[in-house]
């Protein structure tokens, strides 16, 4: 199994190719190719390359699936004796990236497995 820590959004995730994962928004029209050079650590098979503090000349690209907005979180502030009182929302913008694949020096050492959209997956 291959994956790779990469550094995205102000956090750091771990990514595996075919997956999609929530990140704060990233200023790319949905469908458009991403590429992400920041990336921390490579595991392939047995073998673990860690950077210093990036790993030079591997990369992970994806495509932006859409942009959308996460959950409420409510913040509820009260003065005590006071006759204070604060309700506000917020949701964070998100993006959703599918990573493709994730390759060192040009060689790509994990692929997504293509799907058609047409043929309907059946689990067995």
């Amino acid at each position: 199994m291959s994956y790779a820590i990469i550094e995205i959004g102000g956090t750091q995730i771990r990514v595996e190719p075919g997956r999609f994962y929530e990140i704060n928004h990233l200023d790319a029209a949905p469908e458009d190719s991403y590429v992400v050079d920041k990336v921390l650590l490579v595991k392939d098979g047995d073998n673990v390359t860690i950077g210093q503090p990036y790993v030079a000349g591997a990369t992970v690209e994806g495509e932006i699936l859409s942009h959308r907005r996460g959950r409420k979180v409510i913040v509820y502030k009260m003065q005590p004796k006071k006759k204070t009182r604060k309700k506000r929302g917020h949701r964070q913008e998100l993006t959703r990236l599918l990573v493709k694949s994730i390759s060192v020096n040009g060689t790509a050492i994990a692929e997504a497995l293509e799907v058609d959209a047409k043929t309907p997956v059946v689990a067995g």
